[in-house]
């Protein structure tokens, strides 16, 4: 199973950090997170991966180019002319295997998912589409009515905590769900996921608990910086020697 990893998007929740640089670029510890992505891939069995550049790419790849790319990883990339979503940038891809599957990573995430527990989840169920997801817990930090249509206050919850189980921007694409991406066609990911459906294919969430964090808003990469450190076994097996859960 071969991997694409997003790497193309001007990442303006993340000013002024991305003023300068690319937001797969913004370091943690040593390292940018692209990175700490790529060398994950490679622990779990990847030896093939593109990365789809778009916003100042150059340093994208003069980064690895200097570094000498991740032992082990072939490292290829495409480009986008201009922006084509999460999605639609899938659709550059040329030489793909008629059932090859493909996972697929946002480049700003932070994360101790086991990927082979992932990939081998899809292999088994077989759908066109499988997403990795997890509980997140927003805090709502006042008082919420409950109000009939006549202005009737029937209910009052004093900050409650509200519960949501969100896409955490890694998937695996059956080879089958690729052809619903038309080459440089502009393509957000929610919509590719809805046009799927649309279509009957069955598009399954695979479910888990383990460390997550979006690295594209900015409290989740001021959280990251402070706890990077302490998680890096987790982060890094590769260093660790032993998977992560």
């Amino acid at each position: 199973m071969r991997a694409v990893v997003l790497a193309g998007g001007q990442g303006r929740r993340l000013l002024p950090y991305t003023v300068s640089f690319p937001k797969p670029l913004v370091p943690l510890g040593d390292m940018p997170i692209i990175e700490i992505v790529l060398r994950q891939l490679r622990w779990y069995g990847i030896e093939s991966v593109v990365i789809s550049v778009g916003h100042l790419a150059e340093l994208i790849e003069a980064y690895f180019l200097a570094k000498g790319g991740v032992p082990g990883l072939d490292i290829r990339y495409v480009r986008e002319r201009e922006p084509l979503g999460t999605a639609g940038a899938l659709g550059l891809l040329d030489d793909l295997g008629d059932d090859e599957d493909l996972v697929v990573v946002n480049g700003d995430i932070l994360t101790t998912l086991n990927l082979a527990e992932l990939m081998a989840f899809h292999e088994r169920e077989r759908p066109a589409l499988t997403l990795a997801s997890r509980v997140r817990q927003l805090q709502i930090d006042l008082g919420v009515l409950e109000v009939k249509g006549d202005g009737t206050v029937v209910g009052y919850t004093e900050k409650p905590e509200l519960n949501y189980r969100c896409s955490m921007g890694i998937n695996v694409y059956s080879r089958h769900a690729l052809t619903a991406i038309r080459r440089n066609e502009r393509l957000d990911f929610p919509d590719l996921v809805l046009r799927l459906l649309a279509q009957g294919e069955r598009v399954l969430c695979y479910e888990t608990d383990c460390y997550w964090l979006d690295i594209g808003r900015r409290e989740d990469y001021e959280r990251a910086n402070a706890e990077f450190e302490q998680m890096r076994p987790q982060l890094l097996p590769d260093e660790a020697g032993t998977a992560s859960d």
